[in-house]
């Protein structure tokens, strides 16, 4: 699936703020971050976790369905990120295992999607 052209939130994205941990957390093994391709998939790192997204696209919110690992353990999702009128991206990510948690991330221009 291709992203609309009007897709406002294609790119890189450094996560600044999290609901359940504090930025030396999120930043564990490299600067937090999220991407969305406008080839239907992205990723995201934060802490010891990464995974592959799976994209939907609307002009200023992306749906994802995501897979990944977090210390070695298979761990996996579904997510929402909108672009809220300040500019800041607000991601919402729903693990299959019931937990819930709620980003904050900044377009950062040293990030830009390749």
């Amino acid at each position: 699936m291709n992203a609309p052209a009007d897709c406002r939130l294609i790119g890189r994205w450094r996560i600044v703020e999290a609901d359940q941990w504090d930025q030396d957390y999120l930043d564990l093994v490299e600067p937090a971050y999220i991407t969305f391709g406008a080839d239907g998939h992205g990723e995201f790192a934060f802490g010891a976790l990464n995974a592959g997204l799976t994209l939907e696209y609307a002009r200023t919110i992306i749906f994802f369905r995501w897979s990944g690992s977090d210390e070695g353990t298979e761990i996996t999702g579904t997510g929402s990120a909108e672009l809220n009128d300040d500019g800041v991206l607000e991601i919402e990510l729903s693990f299959d295992d019931g937990d819930d948690a709620v980003l904050r991330a900044q377009q950062d221009p040293s990030l830009i999607a390749g």
